[in-house]
């Protein structure tokens, strides 16, 4: 297990082509789930610097809140409310360039501008999804939804 994190300067795509080994080597070895999803969300908010970076977690009908980093955030999220539930229930990433403009956005912070929240799969469910909130306006694209999708399939869950 690596766990040093060396943060790489250069294009979006080439930082994730740098980070993606990185965090292969935090997961490498390592099988329990919550120390895995906090070393995930460590390594990204320390390399792109976003506002907020975490997981939820699905329990029930709701998602609950797992690892991350960054300030206090909404505890739990009903399926189809906000973006996270949105994405879970639509078992599909979204990218949000202004929050405020999302119907029935869940305002957390007032401070996150923009969002990306990747579901995460076993078997053709969702289990949970990675949240990553910026304080910029149009922060996310579609280099951020191919990277995060690979990333977070890295996950290995009994």
């Amino acid at each position: 297990m690596a766990e040093d994190l060396h943060i790489i300067q250069g294009t979006k795509e080439e930082q994730y082509q740098a980070l993606i080994p990185q965090i292969k080597g935090l997961l490498e070895g390592e099988n329990n789930l919550i120390a895995n999803l906090a070393n995930m969300a460590a390594a990204l908010k320390e390399q792109f610097g976003w506002f907020w970076v975490g997981f939820y977690l699905v329990d029930q009908n709701e998602l609950v809140l797992g690892p991350f980093q960054g300030p206090v955030a909404c505890t739990r999220i009903q399926k189809g409310r906000g973006v996270c539930g949105t994405s879970w229930a639509q078992e599909k990433t979204l990218v949000v360039p202004d929050v405020e403009k999302f119907p029935g956005h869940i305002a957390c912070s007032s401070l996150s501008k923009s969002e990306i929240v990747v579901p995460l799969f076993k078997n053709g469910m969702v289990w949970g999804v990675l949240d990553v909130d910026s304080s910029d306006y149009d922060q996310f694209d579609d280099i951020d939804q191919h990277y995060l999708e690979q990333i977070v399939a890295l996950l290995k869950i009994v």
